[in-house]
């Protein structure tokens, strides 16, 4: 039990003390000390609890985690002062006077440690966690979080804020996700900081003794993660907060936004004028202006007469709309949402029980407590209001929550599953659990399809129910790559389906800038432009012949690389991998990839190597990491590890391809769910890296995926054999291709058997081209390739059986 006269109020540093006293448990022990109670649990052998609090019980965040310990027992015991518990990943030593924690290696390396004299403290409420830096330790993470790669040396802030036009280093943005990886020795660990309040990340910000994190209030209650490798310690802290679902195929085309498209004439026109232009896009958002004076769940008579009939003819040019979804009802007497909020009990209150009001769109508004399940259900009822009008998304904006003034009183109350709190425990949470909201509603709504969900407000677990966008960026060469390490971030922390708007948001593009921004967005997890009211028109072709033909190439690019972009989002599904993966994953020890110079610098689908660069530069600097690599656009091999020159005119982003990967490609289509030429195109690059690439296909649309209708195929690369091998196929779906076409790049077979069997090879003579004269990359006549055919083992079909070819 804490010591009853402890001063809460106190305005100095408490430590947490002496332990007075513990016990084990199955799979911990739990105690005291003078000031507090703990309890420590191991979860995997890689993930380990420690709860710390002041009161009798915890309160942990009942919104978060989703998994629960395992059936683990570890070694647990006591010796000189300390209490051990050892696991097969992490030996964990409880100093006992003092309490403090520190994190070992089964190997006696120390991985992470509390400051002995400080470890658990507090200031008033505030709670704190204080860590000896070690040396030379780097910290990358904390999701969205201006800033370099690695964090080393700042501080950050996790409290979700509407920031317009935010600057290219300022914090806090619009979600907070408090879970860092930290880099030393050859070792990486990550911390899970599980409390909403507002909290502040320290490393080593104007000291040089420790690093901490702290919250405003509540319990300590951090998870601590350790592997061989940080890959497999972003899958254990997605194991606990959860993993995405498989999104609709649509969502992964190309997706055009504007503040805002109307009348419905002009949103007919954009859909028209995509189609006439040869650039293929699945999606069409409606911003606030399709609503009566910004009321959420409402069509503007004026502007959107047949919604329904807009729709309809949207959908017949192969396009998906998406709305966006406000949280403010406004207070109008006769207004549905607000009479039934009221009369229900469903809007946030005043402690007097008077319902909170704030300025947003449409005047004063009420806000829906979504920390309450009955007003969850509730939204997703009312979202029948769009379903019947035949929407396919939402995306859910102004979630923070976020008001006029931008500063919401702290005393007013939330539910928090019946714990009723105030704001300051609820605010980083709301957007979280209004986009769950969301995502229930649609699968209240539409059963059988899969919902698409986009928010800007967030926490931890936020993957499981929306994807994210890095909110109103400006227009800039700064904030295109400031968008690209946003993304990166998110993908370390759980969030691997995000991107930024592309061209920026608020100011103005220039011709070039729109041009590369467009290229690079190619190679995001969410490929979206925005752009605000009042500015110049900003879509694909409004600069000029040379941007447009640039985006349509790209953008072409984007949907032949969907049969690889979607068998990524699923191994991410399994994994919580990023799609967007910053080089610190797999090269975490590698000290040029925190270079300011390749930061930015990422691995997209695992294989290609990206390389953003700034509108006006002609040539840049690109590190390559160990390994070879193929340079996209004319197949020069590269050996890694050093630095090279390349020219980025605005039409060929530096884009790398790591040897011995596949990539999965096919034919040209305007949309996703448009009939492609039925031949899956492998492009097979050669090096001395052998690989396996797994395919992926579902429907694009059902939930059925989750009943076994998909097919998934390995197809593996031995680079020692030059043996290419099919596996056999899993699962109940038909593939939507009928033959294969295999190319290979660095090779120069001269014949190939299937199964052992001589096969005759259509080639062009099997030489590459040194260049390609035009930009379409992987053109089927620019490499060696042979056609898969009338062999019925070689099918793509399900059900069909392994096979392997064979080069000479």
């Amino acid at each position: 039990m804490p010591h009853a006269t402890h001063p809460s109020k106190s305005s100095q540093n408490l430590a947490i003390g002496d332990v007075l006293s513990w016990n084990k448990k199955s799979n911990g022990i739990y105690g005291n000390t003078a000031f507090s109670n703990f309890e420590i649990t191991i979860y995997k052998q890689d993930t380990i609890r420690i709860q710390i609090s002041r009161e009798e019980g915890f309160s942990p965040n009942p919104y978060t985690v989703i998994s629960s310990p395992g059936d683990i027992q570890p070694s647990i015991m006591e010796e000189n002062g300390k209490v051990w518990l050892k696991t097969s990943k992490i030996h964990l030593s409880v100093n006992l006077n003092p309490f403090y924690l520190t994190f070992y290696t089964p190997e006696g390396q120390v991985i992470n440690q509390d400051d002995p004299a400080f470890a658990v403290s507090w200031l008033g409420t505030e709670v704190s966690n204080y860590k000896k830096l070690q040396e030379k330790e780097r910290f990358i993470g904390l999701g969205e979080k201006t800033g370099h790669l690695d964090r080393s040396g700042r501080a950050y802030t996790n409290w979700n804020t509407d920031y317009f036009a935010y600057g290219v280093g300022d914090d806090p943005l619009y979600m907070s996700i408090p879970f860092y990886i930290g880099v030393h020795s050859g070792l990486s660990y990550g911390i899970f900081f599980d409390n909403t309040h507002k909290s502040v990340f320290n490393f080593g910000a104007s000291n040089n003794r420790f690093i901490y994190y702290s919250a405003d209030d509540g319990d300590m209650d951090y998870y601590f993660f350790h592997d061989d490798s940080i890959d497999k310690i972003i899958s254990s802290y997605t194991d606990l907060t959860g993993k995405m679902e498989m999104p609709p195929l649509w969502s992964l085309g190309f997706q055009q936004c504007r503040y805002s498209y109307y009348p419905d004439s002009e949103v007919i026109t954009l859909a028209n004028t995509f189609r006439d232009k040869d650039m293929p896009a699945d999606v069409i958002y409606l911003d606030i202006h399709h609503m009566e004076k910004y009321k959420v769940f409402t069509f503007d008579g004026q502007k959107f007469s047949d919604p329904k009939s807009m729709i309809k003819a949207l959908k017949q040019k192969g396009f998906k709309v998406v709305v966006i979804l406000d949280p403010g009802i406004k207070t109008e007497n006769g207004y549905l949402p607000f009479e039934e909020g009221k009369e229900k009990d469903l809007f946030v209150k005043y402690p007097d029980n008077e319902v909170y009001e704030g300025q947003v769109w449409p005047g004063w508004c009420a806000f829906p407590d979504f920390t309450k399940d009955e007003t969850r259900k509730w939204w997703a009822e009312k979202m029948a209001f769009y379903e019947e009008a035949g929407v396919d998304g939402y995306w859910t904006d102004m979630n923070e929550p976020a008001s006029w003034g931008q500063f919401t009183p702290n005393l007013i109350n939330f539910n928090y599953e019946g714990e009723n709190v105030s704001h300051r425990k609820a605010r980083n949470i709301y957007g979280f659990q209004m986009a769950r909201s969301a995502k229930e509603g649609c699968e209240l709504q539409r059963p059988k399809e899969r919902p698409f969900v986009l928010t800007r407000s967030g926490f931890s677990g936020i993957q499981r129910y929306a994807a994210a966008w890095t909110g109103d960026n400006v227009a800039s060469e700064e904030h295109m790559m400031a968008g690209i390490r946003l993304v990166n971030s998110l993908g370390l922390s759980g969030v691997a389906y995000s991107g930024y708007d592309v061209g920026g948001f608020a100011g103005e593009a220039t011709k070039s800038l729109f041009a590369r921004w467009m290229t690079i967005a190619t190679f995001a997890p969410l490929y979206r432009a925005h752009s605000m009211i009042n500015s110049n028109d900003a879509e694909p072709w409004a600069f000029g012949e040379e941007v447009e033909e640039i985006s349509r190439n790209y953008m072409k690019l984007r949907y032949r690389l969907l049969p690889t972009i979607y068998s990524s989002f699923y191994r991410s599904t399994q994994s919580g991998l990023p799609i967007a993966k910053s080089l610190a994953v797999n090269y975490p020890h590698d000290k040029n990839i925190y270079d300011s110079s390749f930061e930015n610098q990422y691995l997209f689908c695992d294989s290609l190597l990206i390389a953003p660069v700034e509108s006006y530069k002609e040539i840049t600097k690109v590190y390559l990491p160990e390994g070879e690599w193929y340079y996209l656009f004319d197949n020069q091999k590269y050996i890694g590890n050093k630095i090279i020159y390349q020219d980025c005119p605005l039409n060929y982003l530096p884009v790398y391809v790591k040897a011995g990967s596949i990539l999965a490609l096919q034919s040209d289509v305007s949309f996703t769910g448009e009939t492609h030429d039925g031949i899956l195109r492998f492009h097979v690059y050669a090096g001395n890296d052998s690989s396996t690439y797994l395919h992926y296909e579902d429907d694009g649309i059902s939930p059925e995926y989750k009943e076994g209708k998909f097919l998934k195929r390995e197809v593996s690369w031995n680079s020692e054999m030059k043996k290419l091998s099919f596996s056999n196929t899993e699962g109940d779906f038909k593939s939507k291709f009928e033959k294969i076409k295999v190319y290979f790049h660095g090779s120069n077979p001269g014949e190939v058997t299937i199964n052992g069997e001589l096969v005759k090879v259509d080639k062009e003579d099997f030489a590459f081209l040194k260049k390609l004269t035009e930009f379409d990359p992987l053109p089927d006549n620019s490499h060696p390739y042979m056609e898969i055919k009338n062999i019925s083992s070689c099918t793509f079909q399900n059900n069909s059986s392994a096979f392997e070819v064979e080069i000479q």
